[in-house]
């Protein structure tokens, strides 16, 4: 029995004398047990995850990331929305909604940069036609408004019809991206019109 307890308590002594650090924080010490193989095999397996994650999203770009695979969604989400809005009457809310959307004021910027610029200048600041950035416009502040304008044209101040040659969805998108325009007050050609309270 007490020959039992020596060896015992010799094998703790050892152990102990293995397995304790030689340092000493505030009276600590610390054990160097050996981790369990779950989480070293958790510990490797995610190291190689990140590794492989890094290469192929990163470094390789065979994947699209998930912000990516968000953004592709939503475009597709606005692009489905607009083709049913273009079947429905135009509307402030429904013009209202195209400033919400990324894709389609990108568009309407590239479709006013295109067409609009000779008249509008780069920033809608106004050159033969009026400044869109203040609050100050010339046939009406509602969405609606500028719609009919785009559409239609305005003869005697020389601003052509558009609605031929945008089409009705490239003309909702140029109004899209004017009315992110508004209350911009970029500085150009002196206030036209009637005041707005957008």
């Amino acid at each position: 029995m007490s020959d039992h307890q020596e060896t015992s308590h010799d094998n703790r002594s050892e152990y102990r004398a293995d397995t304790v650090m030689e340092h000493e924080y505030d009276g600590i010490q610390e054990f160097d047990n050996k981790l369990p193989n779950w989480w070293l095999w958790l510990m490797w397996g995610s190291m190689v995850f990140a590794l492989l994650y890094w290469l192929v999203f990163h470094t390789l770009e065979i994947g699209n990331l998930p912000r990516e695979n968000f953004e592709t969604e939503m475009r597709l989400a606005d692009e489905a929305m607009f083709e049913r809005m273009k079947d429905n009457p135009v509307t402030n809310e429904s013009l209202m909604a195209l400033v919400e959307m990324p894709a389609k004021v990108t568009e309407g910027r590239e479709l006013f940069v295109k067409f609009c610029v000779a008249c509008h200048l780069d920033k809608g600041q106004g050159f033969v036609g009026p400044n869109l950035t203040d609050g100050v416009w010339v046939h009406g502040c509602q969405p609606t408004d500028l719609h009919k304008i785009v559409s239609d044209g305005v003869a005697a101040k020389g601003m052509p019809s558009w609605l031929n040659q945008l089409g009705p969805a490239g003309v909702q998108t140029v109004v899209g991206y004017v009315m992110t325009l508004r209350n911009t007050n970029v500085a150009g050609k002196a206030p036209e019109g009637d005041p707005c309270n957008f």
